[in-house]
């Protein structure tokens, strides 16, 4: 009996899971021919590839084809091949694909994913409207002397790293930005540049590693969305850790800011401000226009948003400056070019890193941009088509409410159509003076009104803390270093790669 009951129960699991398996096929799409359960993202659900290396494979497999068809589980997804179609879904059409679909269930929606990056419909718009004014120029500068204090910091520690035959400059870097974020977000010292095994440092790895626990849960949730709507994708100790902090930091200043203009600062002050208030992106009147919506920013909306600071403000930004230094170490002709200018500016400004002083250094932000484009931190980027249906008029292809889009930046980057010799480090790409439109085909930070919020700010972080460590020290390659590192199969959102990026620091001689 009890073998006739299982045998029904897998039956009718395997036509589930395989019951939309032909959406591709009805529509003439290419494909790879998925199998049950784990559609074409078996590797990806057993951590053997990450989605941004899946993405490229079928961006490179099908050459002559515009889009690609995809599933991750059961759901059917789009990889995009074609710059104009891309434009269209980001930018012209966006009303069409203002979700990143990146929670598998809409309305159950877990507490640290309702950020800026994960958040979808009118819970997004609201909260990007009210955050944007957040990361002005003016912020910037106020927050520069934090950034300075860091960098000054990150070249005390690198005195001992250059006594090593070889360091993790990943590590080095991500110490450097989560100390940063502990000072600029929260108004405290994460002592991650004095302390290797900080708590903080220690919960900033735990956020971006994916162990056997966090790969089942995501798997089961985009498999069975519906029966697994209350698991969480975020394992409980880094929700237990950020809801601590946060409420630990807002009880000490009682919920009112406290004057340090760090992020704890600047949320407690749009809380202060009431109600969120906006036209709807998701709902509309009978005359066709949007409904105006209001929202409470609450504590949890807050706590999410610090969330999302402390992961993508350390990840994001050590993953583009230690991949930048790995290609400097091996290209010590265009080091030579970026400590010169660091070396002349510097000079200028009484050898002191200033916010003024960064933005003169137009070569270290040229060649800041090629290491993005070669290993942007974010390799792809997701759009979920929210209408009933939607059809793609360079391709006359009709989808449907729910089917993700899935956008290969790394894939585009690295396309020699685009990009000649891509695989040749070159800052000179982004010399000001070739004025070359590169907008859809070079998208690090995304593109349109759900481009990053703070890619200034992580722009000026990140170059702020390369200047101080090639101010001091020349980056060489160690003897364990591999020239072209092997990408981390089990990475998430943001890229890594196996056994990090040693190098070799050895101190300047002026």
């Amino acid at each position: 009996m009890w073998l006739i009951i299982v045998a029904v129960v897998l039956i009718v699991l395997y036509f589930y899971s395989t019951r939309t398996f032909n959406y591709w096929v009805e529509r003439g799409v290419k494909h790879d021919k998925p199998i049950p359960f784990f559609g074409t993202n078996y590797r990806q659900f057993v951590q053997k590839a990450s989605m941004a290396m899946l993405a490229t494979e079928m961006y490179r497999k099908y050459p002559n084809e515009k889009v690609v068809g995809f599933f991750r589980g059961s759901t059917p997804e789009l990889v995009i091949r074609d710059i104009d179609i891309i434009k269209r879904i980001v930018t012209t059409d966006f009303e069409h694909f203002y979700a990143r679909g990146l929670n598998p269930h809409r309305t159950v929606i877990e507490p640290l994913l309702k950020n800026l990056f994960f958040a979808d419909g009118d819970l997004w718009r609201l909260v990007r409207q009210r955050f944007t004014p957040v990361f002005s120029t003016a912020k910037l500068k106020a927050m520069f002397p934090l950034i300075t204090e860091r960098a000054e910091k990150l070249q005390v520690l690198a005195e001992s790293v250059a006594l090593k035959d070889s360091y993790d400059i990943r590590e080095l870097i991500a110490r450097y930005t989560t100390d940063f974020v502990g000072a600029c977000g929260f108004g405290i010292d994460m002592n991650s540049l004095s302390v290797e095994n900080s708590q903080f440092r220690k919960l900033g790895k735990r956020i971006f590693q994916r162990t056997a626990r966090d790969a089942l849960a995501g798997a089961l949730k985009f498999m069975f969305p519906d029966l697994c709507k209350n698991m969480h994708f975020l394992a409980p100790e880094i929700e237990t850790s950020i809801r601590h902090l946060v409420q630990t930091i807002l009880k000490d200043r009682d919920h009112k800011p406290s004057g340090r203009n760090d992020f704890i600062d600047l949320l407690l002050e749009l809380q202060s401000q009431g109600e969120m208030v906006g036209e709807s992106i998701e709902r509309k009147n009978p005359d066709g226009t949007p409904v105006v919506i209001k929202m409470e920013l609450d504590d949890v909306i807050v706590m999410a948003q610090v969330f999302v600071f402390f992961g993508a403000g350390y990840e994001t930004s050590s993953s583009a400056s230690s991949y930048l230094l790995h290609q400097l170490a091996f290209n010590p002709d265009c080091q030579e070019k970026v400590q010169a200018e660091i070396d002349r500016v510097l000079k200028k400004y009484d050898n002191k890193l200033t916010y003024d002083a960064v933005k003169e250094m137009t070569y270290l932000e040229m060649a800041f941009n090629e290491g993005m484009r070669m290993y942007p931190s974010v390799a792809y980027i997701v759009r979920e088509c929210r209408s009933p249906s939607y059809t793609i008029p360079e391709i006359n292809l009709t989808i449907n409410d729910g089917v993700k889009i899935m956008i290969p930046i790394q894939a585009i980057h690295m396309d020699e159509q685009y990009f000649e010799n891509p695989d040749k480090f070159d800052p000179e790409r982004f010399n000001p003076e070739y004025k070359l439109d590169r907008r859809f085909v070079y998208m690090p930070f995304g593109e349109g009104p759900r481009s990053c919020v703070g890619a200034r700010l992580g722009l000026m972080q990140s170059m702020a803390g390369i200047a101080a460590l090639l101010q001091k020290f020349t980056v060489e390659p160690a003897a364990c270093s591999v020239r072209n590192p092997t990408p981390e199969p089990s990475a998430i959102v943001a890229e890594s790669f196996v056994g990090g990026l040693p190098l070799k620091l050895r101190k300047r001689v002026k």
